[in-house]
């Protein structure tokens, strides 16, 4: 995160070009969901890519990161880009971020509930999805 650091402190809250890589996590047709805490929603288990990253380096080191689970198997969902993928957050900073996207039904660990960026993560069936899903990847679902 030093990059984004050091990039804020240049341009404060100005749009920023950023990747990031998530992971659709899949057991038993129910998927993995993480409850933010800067947007408050809920939203799969991802984030922004280091700079020498691979994306699946990224998704796997996110991924560990944010649930504690370890992942294997990725296979690529989307990319999405285009107006959609700008985004201003609560504390005004701006970003344009192209969102790679995985799925696996690999992972092992034990899941951990809260962190920084979560304060919470659960399985939920297709049909039995919060309705304060993050706005940019409802077309995921």
């Amino acid at each position: 995160m030093n990059y984004i650091k050091t990039m804020r402190k240049l341009i404060g809250n100005e749009t920023l070009f950023t990747v990031g890589c998530g992971v659709i996590i899949v057991d038993n047709d129910k998927i993995l969901l993480q409850h933010r805490t800067d947007e408050d929603n809920w939203c799969i288990p991802g984030g922004i890519m280091e700079i020498g990253e691979s994306f699946e380096q990224t998704a796997k080191r996110e991924t560990l990161e944010e649930t504690g689970f370890e992942i294997s198997n990725l296979e690529l969902f989307e990319i999405y880009s285009g107006e959609k993928c700008f985004v201003e957050y609560p504390n005004k900073d701006k970003t344009f971020s192209i969102q790679i996207i995985f799925r696996t039904n690999y992972f092992g660990g034990h899941l951990k509930q809260e962190g920084h960026e979560s304060r919470e993560h659960k399985f939920f069936k297709k049909s039995e999805l919060p309705v304060n899903l993050n706005p940019r990847q409802k077309a995921l679902f």
